[in-house]
Parts: C-alpha cells; structure tokens; sequence
C-alpha cells in the first residue's frame, strides 16, 4: 500500500547539487521541495553579523531565541526568511557555507529545526536535501538517496556557479573550501554526514544536470512502486 504522503531524503557532501537537482526533481515528480542546507546557513548567517563566536556552541545556542526562520513559497520557488527578511541569496556566499557548518554541529540548532523539517514531511510528499536527513531527520523515510560526486567535480561546479553570479573566487579556494567542509561534516559529533545503511548510492562525476535528475526520479520511481 503506498503511502498517503512520500518522503524522500537526499543526502550527500557540499556541492554535489542536492538542492538544484532536488528542487528539479520535486516539481517533475509534483512533491515538495525542502533545502534544510539553507535553515542551517540562515543561522550560521545570523551568527556571522551578529559577532558570535562560532567556535562556542553555548554561544551559539543562546542566539536562537532571536532568530525567526520561515520556507515560503516565491513564484514557486523556495525562499528563507530570517526574522522575515528575505535571505536565499545571502546564505549561498561560500563564507556561510563554513558557518553552517558550524552551527549544524551544535545539537541545541539541530534540535531547534528538527520538528520545523519533519512537519513538512508530515504533511507533504516532499524531497528533502541534507547532511543528516535519512540518518536522522526523517530515518523513516521510503526513499532515501546518498547524492555525490567526486570533490574536483563539485568544487569546479561550486565555482562555475559562483562566477556565473559575478562572484571574484579562485578554483583552488573553493576546492580548499569544500575539502574543509566535508572534513567538517564527516568528523562532527553530532549527526556526522554518511550514508544510511538503506540510502541508494548517487554518483553524478559523469552526469550532466538532467541526467542527474533523471537518475534520482528513476530512484525514487523504482522505490515506490
């Protein structure tokens, strides 16, 4: 019997293209979209204009009554308002992405967003992208996808983004940037990225971006059947 509503867990290291192909893969397939990598980035963003210490997790911790965060829906795109200020463009800048980082590891930042990601699964079929999302956010998830490729790949994918967006950045930076963030990930003692025991390995080094997404919506078509 198939259930009324499915959810889907994408996880995967920093730039293997979890959200855009996740958020192409939910409006082919009709789910929900949910980029939980930009609540994380949207607190560390907090945190970076506000002068915490984000190497003190106390800090840290103590900076989440002030913070607001919301998923809306912008002509049919995902947007995260932080204290109601639209901030989608601003956590994708690669100095947040080393806050994010740090603020994911602190357990009180995960506790504060598990039930705001769950509820959307609860009450969507909805595809969900992450570092912890099969493992530990939705552990019951029907689908569950480890999405990668190799780091060279990813960096010269982050980069490629990044000068589309007019951005002044150097290959070597942002691959040095994205060894440390997965170093980061991997070694965190609270929910470290790895693959669920019954997540489908996704290598997408060869794939082009629709061929990527037609590997994930052919995942997730055979799990349902």
């Amino acid at each position: 019997m198939v259930p009324k509503h499915i959810a889907v867990a994408i996880d995967g290291p920093v730039g293997a293209g979890k959200s855009s192909i996740a958020r192409a893969a939910a409006a082919r397939l009709g789910y929900i979209y949910c980029d939980t990598g930009a609540l994380y980035r949207s607190v560390g963003l907090y945190c970076r204009r506000n002068g915490v210490d984000l190497k003190n997790a106390d800090e840290i911790a103590a900076q989440l009554g002030k913070i607001k965060l919301e998923i809306r829906l912008v002509d049919g795109t995902q947007h995260v308002f932080l204290n109601d200020e639209d901030v989608s463009e601003e956590i994708r800048l690669p100095e947040i992405s080393m806050a994010a980082s740090a603020v994911s590891a602190v357990p009180a930042v995960r506790a504060a967003l598990l039930d705001l990601q769950r509820n959307v699964a609860a009450n969507n079929s909805a595809i969900m992208d992450g570092r912890d999302i099969g493992t530990v956010v939705l552990p019951n998830a029907e689908v569950k996808i480890f999405l990668t490729a190799s780091p060279e790949i990813r960096a010269k994918r982050r980069y490629d983004e990044l000068v589309a967006k007019g951005k002044d950045v150097k290959f070597d930076d942002v691959l040095r940037e994205l060894n440390e963030r997965d170093y980061a990930d991997m070694h965190r003692e609270t929910a470290p990225l790895k693959q669920a025991d019954d997540a489908v390995l996704a290598d997408t080094s060869e794939l082009d971006f629709e061929q990527s997404v037609d590997l994930v919506c052919r995942i997730i078509n055979d799990k349902i059947k």
